[in-house]
């Protein structure tokens, strides 16, 4: 059957109204002002619909590049990534921001939302449902975060994010000297006692005032004696008496570097 011209465009037109109909190619932002896109976008963002509130935030700016909507999208996309559980586009988009506002009167939450990406990008899923201890993983991500946050501080001392900035850096670099308990813990299960000693010395200069010290320290009689190196156990011991006088083990790591001293004097 041949079709005739005019039927052939009404079944065109019949096709066309039907992707019409089903939103293919269909742009929602499309004769919209940047107010509306932007209160259309932060109205995402209260319904925690991030990822979509993203989006919207991106075409916000795809549309309008300039002036103070595009601006506060590009920062608040970075904030719409974090909560939608993309620390990466977080970051990167908190850099973004970093990178074309400098001087901008927000750009310290910018540094901020930056750190706080960091500080849960290790937190997936597999890691939240077998309870693994986060200090037991690659510490990169944290040390990352530390460095972000330390950036904040440092340039925006008197920022209101600043604060908390610094109560996390504490919580990371406890992290941090935990996990060098565990490298220092593989290594004693290895009788790897040189690997432990320097270790231990690392964490002691540069952990102090953690928890991980006086464990360290500890770490670092007992290698020592194992090295049979009772000068450098002793000298190790003082230490942690001096410091630590109710550790618990303490009365144990004596009697070690007695027994080491004694063995040593023939």
């Amino acid at each position: 059957m041949v079709l005739r011209p005019a039927l052939l465009l009404l079944l065109l037109a019949a096709l066309l109204a039907g992707c019409a109909a089903t939103g293919e190619g269909e742009d929602e932002t499309a004769g919209m002002s940047a107010a509306e896109i932007y209160a259309e976008a932060h109205q995402k963002l209260e319904d925690k619909e991030y990822e979509t509130a993203a989006q919207w935030f991106e075409k916000l700016e795809a549309r309008y590049p300039y002036g103070p909507y595009a601006e506060q999208a590009q920062l608040e996309v970075a904030y719409a990534y974090y909560k939608a559980n993309e620390p990466e586009s977080a970051i990167l988009s908190a850099e973004r921001f970093i990178k074309l506002h400098p001087n901008h009167p927000k750009v310290d939450y910018a540094y901020y939302l930056r750190g706080l990406a960091a500080y849960d990008s290790d937190q997936s899923f597999i890691n939240k449902v077998f309870r693994q201890d986060p200090t037991e993983r690659d510490p990169r991500s944290a040390r990352r975060a530390f460095r972000f946050f330390s950036e904040l501080v440092k340039r925006f001392p008197d920022s209101r994010y600043a604060e908390d900035a610094i109560a996390r850096m504490y919580r990371i670099r406890e992290g941090l000297a935990r996990y060098e308990l565990h490298v220092i813990d593989y290594y004693t299960r290895r009788s790897a006692f040189v690997a432990v000693a320097n270790r231990a010395k690392y964490v002691v200069e540069n952990y102090q005032g953690t928890a991980a010290v006086p464990k360290a320290l500890a770490a670092m009689v007992n290698a020592y004696v194992e090295l049979g190196l009772p000068d450098l156990a002793r000298d190790a011991l003082k230490v942690l008496e001096l410091n630590y006088p109710e550790y618990r083990d303490i009365a144990g790591l004596r009697k070690q570097v007695a027994e080491a001293e004694k063995d040593a004097a023939g």
